[in-house]
């Protein structure tokens, strides 16, 4: 919680010096597979404090669900809840590993939000689970879009770097993702994916 608690502030402080000055929170609190697995008090620090600060956030459907207190089964659901955020400070949202009545079964649903409007982007589920594929979705769909100025063209840019470096993963058979051999990946993916207005 002290670690917490120091970042806020430092957002807190930064923004007074330099108003232009953006902070990107991956609400990290949970997945559907394990429930919450952050210490006591933490989630409910993310939903109070963190949320507010935030200009970009980068929930997974779980967390999206616990931020909101609701469930999201269908799009308009989905939607709903990222207005609701939106509502609640971060003028930037992007929502991972998305599972709707209407998403296929071997794929998974993402949603970018900003000022310019809302988009989906749909992708086929690897056969790999590897820590920090979050992070880094969260790191470059911020880089993106700092860049850009577009949810949309950060989430297209970074779901399509992600997705080809866990494909190169998945084919070599590692645990762990393969960041350096596989770097080109982040310049150039192998497969593309667009973002499309809902």
């Amino acid at each position: 919680m002290e670690v917490a608690e120091a970042i806020v502030e430092t957002v807190g402080r930064v923004k007074s010096a330099n108003p232009s000055a953006r902070y990107c929170c991956d609400p990290v609190i949970g997945d559907k597979r394990r429930g919450v697995f952050v210490a006591a008090g933490l989630p409910e620090f993310i939903k109070e404090r963190a949320l507010p600060a935030a200009d970009v956030i980068t929930p997974n459907q779980f967390e999206l669900d616990y931020l909101v207190g609701g469930r999201t089964a269908t799009l308009a659901d989905a939607l709903a809840a990222v207005g609701e955020l939106h509502a609640a400070g971060p003028r930037i949202i992007l929502v991972t590993s998305l599972k709707l009545e209407d998403t296929p079964e071997d794929f998974y649903d993402l949603i970018a939000s900003d000022e310019t409007g809302r988009y989906r982007l749909r992708i086929p589920r690897l056969p790999i689970l590897a820590n920090g594929a979050g992070d880094a979705t969260a790191a470059l769909f911020f880089a993106h879009h700092l860049r850009t100025g577009s949810a949309a063209e950060a989430m297209s840019l970074a779901i399509s770097s992600v997705f080809s470096v866990l494909s190169r993963t998945a084919e070599e058979g590692s645990h762990e993702m393969l960041l350096v051999a596989a770097q080109d990946e982040f310049v150039k993916p192998s497969r593309v994916f667009k973002a499309k207005p809902i």
